[in-house]
């Protein structure tokens, strides 16, 4: 079994970081083999629409998303980490997510050679939001959570925590938990 996690937030050491690292040693804990990739340190950039991957399903631009797209397929399992900006997701997971279309053709289909590997892969979300709501960051559970419905990969949960100052999460026992406890049915 193996999980990747993403960070999204460009903070290394912050509150969506800490919690990646709960869920990823509670996957590890589970059996799992574990990974971090960390979008803030890959040059990503954003979609350009040429639509070249609807043909190859390799994406014509040469950043570090090829390597990640191969990582994702690799894996049983990924945790996304991310913290709100502006009601929404990072720049940096956004553009990660965007890029998923690569593994798609023209007509929103999975490409044949990557649908056997993505079949029964599942996704996992992390969200932390500055703001004691946090339904706060209900867009990006819909953003992950439709994107899972809409390809048939399977949605195996969320957590939702507030704290606003770096590392305050590490003082919330009960998000650690949950945090924890997602990686654990992650590594399962």
């Amino acid at each position: 079994m193996k999980v990747l996690g993403i960070l999204g937030s460009p903070r290394v050491g912050g509150n969506s970081d800490i919690l990646l690292d709960q869920a990823l040693a509670g996957a590890k804990a589970a059996g799992a083999e574990v990974e971090k990739i960390i979008l803030a340190q890959k040059q990503i950039s954003g979609c350009l629409a040429c639509e070249k991957c609807n043909e190859t399903g390799v994406c014509a631009i040469d950043d570090a998303m090829p390597e990640i797209h191969q990582k994702i397929l690799a894996a049983d399992a990924v945790i996304h980490s991310v913290p709100v900006y502006f009601w929404s997701m990072t720049a940096q997971m956004k553009a990660y997510l965007d890029r998923w279309c690569a593994f798609f053709d023209a007509e929103w289909r999975w490409h044949k050679a990557y649908w056997p590997r993505m079949k029964g892969k599942r996704i996992g979300l992390i969200t932390v939001c500055g703001d004691s709501n946090v339904s706060t960051a209900d867009p990006i559970v819909h953003s992950f959570k439709t994107t899972c419905e809409f390809t048939g990969l399977t949605w195996f949960g969320v957590v939702q925590a507030s704290a606003s100052a770096r590392g305050e999460i590490a003082h919330n026992e009960a998000a650690l938990k949950e945090a924890y406890d997602l990686g654990q049915k992650a590594g399962r």
